[in-house]
């Protein structure tokens, strides 16, 4: 008998340039990508990332029943971006540069399929318009949350008027 768990992350970013934030609009009520009828200016898929500690523990308080939890729900989920480099280590327990931002997940997330449970969170032209280096996902819109994640790698540069889209499926298998 074999023991063992496989933790596995696929993100997905949209980049749209909409200038009226109509796109924006859509997508933070829960409106799906292939609704929009408008192709990405980019779109790329990563995968990886270092389940945190903090999150790891969050997820077996859970599995035992703690009380006074803030659970990943629709109104507590955030996916948070910033500027940071500095490696992934799972001791961390939040993102780790100087700009940072956190967004509560669109309407309808996160979703739970099989294993799998999907965060997205649509950032609008005005918000988190800096390098993004990281992303984490949290229970919180500060790097005081609890936060499940964190990855390391540069996205691109996020201009004004530009709306991003940040999707994150993490599964344990």
């Amino acid at each position: 008998m074999r023991e063992g768990a496989k933790l596995h992350t696929v993100t997905r970013v949209y980049k749209f340039d909409d200038p009226n934030g109509e796109i924006y609009q859509k997508l933070r009520k829960g409106a799906s990508i292939a609704s929009l009828g408008v192709e990405p200016k980019e779109f790329s898929i990563k995968e990886g990332n270092v389940f945190l500690n903090e999150g790891l523990n969050f997820i077996w308080m859970a599995v035992t029943g703690a009380t006074g939890l803030t659970y990943f729900n629709s109104a507590n989920s955030y996916i948070g971006v910033g500027d940071g480099t500095t490696a992934a280590s799972a001791s961390q327990t939040g993102l780790q540069g100087t700009n940072k931002y956190y967004k509560l997940v669109d309407s309808g997330y996160p979703t739970v399929s099989g294993n799998t449970v999907t965060f997205r969170a649509t950032f609008g032209g005005t918000e988190a318009n800096f390098a993004w280096n990281e992303w984490t996902v949290a229970n919180g819109n500060s790097d005081t949350a609890v936060n499940l994640n964190r990855k390391v790698e540069s996205l691109g540069t996020k201009p004004s008027g530009a709306t991003w889209v940040l999707e994150v499926q993490l599964s344990i298998s």
